[in-house]
């Protein structure tokens, strides 16, 4: 066995894969650029080696620093994780070259699968069904145009060496095909040094299916069930499970052993992953790509077979033999996996940096994991992909996989910066996704203009109310006990309150009961029992016997709560102090109507227009990448320019003015 690995990759991957490795007793090796110089996995690892300058093409995508950090290390073996270099031929031939162990397929397998043009071509030579498209090279965006025409709108323009959703664009019509080649052109160049895309049909109303391969060097290959990763916003998935509702024993067994099959024309070694489009109504399924690396939605898989796909990588690298067949593959109840970024689902999702101020995630058990490579006042930067971490559940049915998410959303607490949760906990909660009707579609159809606070779950305010106010009760105990009693703090049962709360004032009566304290509303008593301490960013307690998690800001006289996606305000004050509040004026927010603000912090990529130019609604003003995703900014109305605040190339913050309209 190896005895020290270099894992050339960052964040959770890189954190994952030094957990495993260090169970089995190796010595791990993390590389790092200027921006991660004390990320997580450098300061897990045995051994750490700098790389480079921040952006990835200036560090983690450099084989030649990473192979010079193996030599200096002694390193045997690199592990490559998922993105960067893990699915590039080259990679696996120089370290070949230099005597070094890629923890993967070899650099045959990597060319054939890896690319999605070679992959899409290697399928229809065996006979396996394949979505109809073009897949030789597009020179430029009017062949994208007229090859778009001869497939028959809508297509997809995909980067052939893509992934994670970069590189990727629907067209519907002539224009979206022109501009959607051009950016995915442009993404694909950025994020993978390799700009060639190509074009295939669109199938509406698919659902996303992938079936999980091993195979090792004695020509044994096993499929491992398949994942649901239908639940996808941008093409980049967001909860995957596994097994799926949608599929059939004969089902699944017909894809896992094309899958398989597919693995053997190639001599695949290692875990890999086979994606298929599968339609919704006929169940016919069609190859799309074979992914020759770890997928980040790997965690499902693990949790219901009980197999770690990243230990059976480094054994097969190793050249061992897979101690088990097909027959003995067995699926043990259900899983699902939340991406937790770092976005504001409330403003379209744009990616939001920063550092994390306070991060608590929830308490791992045998229902939960977090596979994570942030720790508290770590940093979320604009040169890698905005996750903070994947969020794992597991539960005897889907129903119960599905309840212990959402009790973990509650859970987990992070401060600093905007994150998904509120999204994820509305997803969650929808009828339709807790019944499995989901396509890749799902979100563009449940959320037509993005998340929105009426499409939070559904929740009792007295719930929140008694929360606020029992935390109130106890806070003042608390002062008492430390302080004294003090004229007018006397705690006299009941205590008489009025609570802001969702714009309205709500009087409530607060009784000590066993436990926790009887909050009395509108003539109805709501108990809370908690062992909260002052102080605590979360309170978990029971209200009328359901257990309930609210996560807990103060910021002076309120308390800041959140609970199922929802973020509300309360304050708690005595009656008296109720009426005077009801006089406070309040000061509305200026009025920026007049500019285009940058809605993320990013790179000023492009400017379409130029001072004095008139432009009509919807019209494209600029482009912004953040993420190594580029975003459109449109006009929402025709106008004129009156001013540029801002130039191409640069650096912009939040809400940084960008373009100033005529008024």
């Amino acid at each position: 066995m190896f005895s020290k690995i270099l894992i050339a990759n960052r964040g959770e991957i890189a954190c994952r894969v030094i957990k495993t490795a260090r169970k089995m007793g190796i010595k791990t090796v993390a590389v790092y650029s200027e921006a991660d110089k004390q990320a997580s996995h450098v300061l897990m690892a045995d051994e750490s080696v700098y790389i480079g300058p921040a952006p990835s093409a200036q560090s983690y995508l450099q084989i030649n620093a990473i192979i010079d950090a193996c030599k200096k290390t002694g390193a045997q073996a690199v592990h490559p994780g998922y993105g960067f270099l893990s699915e590039k031929r080259e990679f696996q031939e120089a370290l070949s070259a230099a005597g070094i162990t890629f923890i993967g397929p070899d650099a045959h397998a990597i060319f054939a699968m890896g690319d999605k043009i070679e992959s899409k071509k290697l399928a229809r030579e065996a006979g396996v069904s394949t979505v109809p498209g073009f897949l030789d090279v597009i020179q430029n965006a009017e062949e994208a145009v007229k090859i778009a025409r001869e497939i028959g709108y809508p297509v997809m323009i995909k980067a052939s060496a893509g992934g994670g959703g970069k590189g990727m664009r629907l067209a519907w019509n002539d224009d979206e095909a022109r501009e959607g080649f051009v950016s995915a052109t442009n993404e694909a160049k950025s994020s993978f040094a390799d700009d060639r895309v190509f074009i295939e049909k669109f199938i509406e109303q698919p659902r996303h299916i992938e079936i999980q391969v091993l195979a090792d060097s004695f020509g044994n290959t096993v499929y491992l069930g398949e994942r649901e990763c239908s639940i996808q916003r941008r093409h980049q998935k967001v909860i995957e499970e596994a097994p799926s509702p949608f599929l059939s024993p004969e089902m699944r067994k017909a894809m896992g052993e094309q899958a398989c099959a597919l693995a053997r024309t190639v001599n695949y070694k290692s875990a890999g992953t086979v994606e298929f489009i599968v339609g919704g109504s006929t169940g016919q399924f069609y190859f799309l790509e074979m992914n020759t690396r770890l997928q980040v939605e790997h965690p499902v898989t693990e949790m219901i077979t009980g197999l770690d796909l990243v230990e059976w990588m480094i054994r097969i690298a190793n050249g061992e033999k897979l101690s088990f067949t097909q027959d003995e593959v067995k699926l043990d109840g259900w899983a699902m996996e939340a991406r937790i970024y770092a976005e504001d689902p409330f403003r379209n999702f744009l990616p939001s940096t920063g550092r994390l101020t306070r991060y608590q995630p929830p308490q791992e058990g045998n229902h939960v994991r977090v596979d994570t490579g942030v720790d508290e006042g770590g940093e979320i930067s604009m040169y890698y992909d905005p996750m903070i971490a994947k969020l794992i559940t597991h539960g005897p049915t889907r129903d119960a996989a599905i309840n212990h998410m959402r009790q973990a959303l509650d859970e987990y607490y992070i401060r600093g910066l905007s994150h998904n949760i509120p999204f994820l906990a509305s997803l969650f909660s929808k009828e339709r996704f807790v019944r499995g009707d989901i396509t890749t579609n799902f979100i563009a159809e449940e959320y037509p203009h993005g998340l929105t606070t009426d499409q939070l779950p559904a929740e009792d305010p007295s719930d929140l109310i008694a929360v606020a106010a029992a935390m109130k009760r106890r806070i003042i105990e608390r002062n008492v006990r430390i302080s004294g009693q003090f004229p007018g703090h006397e705690m006299k049962p009941p205590v008489q309150w009025s609570v802001y709360f969702d714009k309205q004032y709500h009087d409530v009566d607060v009784h000590p009961a066993p436990g926790g304290y009887a909050v009395v509303i509108k003539d109805e008593a709501v108990e809370v029992k908690t062992d909260w301490q002052v102080g605590d960013p979360l309170i978990r307690a029971t209200v009328d016997g359901r257990p309930v998690c609210v996560q807990v800001d103060r910021t002076g006289v309120s308390f800041r709560l959140s609970h199922a996606g929802l973020r509300a305000e309360a304050f708690v004050f005595t009656r008296r102090t109720a009426e005077l509040y009801r006089l406070m004026p309040f000061k509305l927010p200026p009025d920026m109507s007049k500019y285009l603000l940058s809605p993320m912090p990013g790179l000023l990529v492009r400017l379409m227009v130029e001072e004095g130019q008139e432009v009509k609604a919807g019209e494209a003003l600029a482009v912004v990448e953040a993420m190594k995703m580029e975003n459109t900014l449109r006009a929402e109305r025709d106008t004129v320019i009156a001013k540029l605040h801002a130039n191409a190339g640069d650096s912009l913050a939040v809400d940084q003015k960008i373009i100033e309209f005529a008024a």
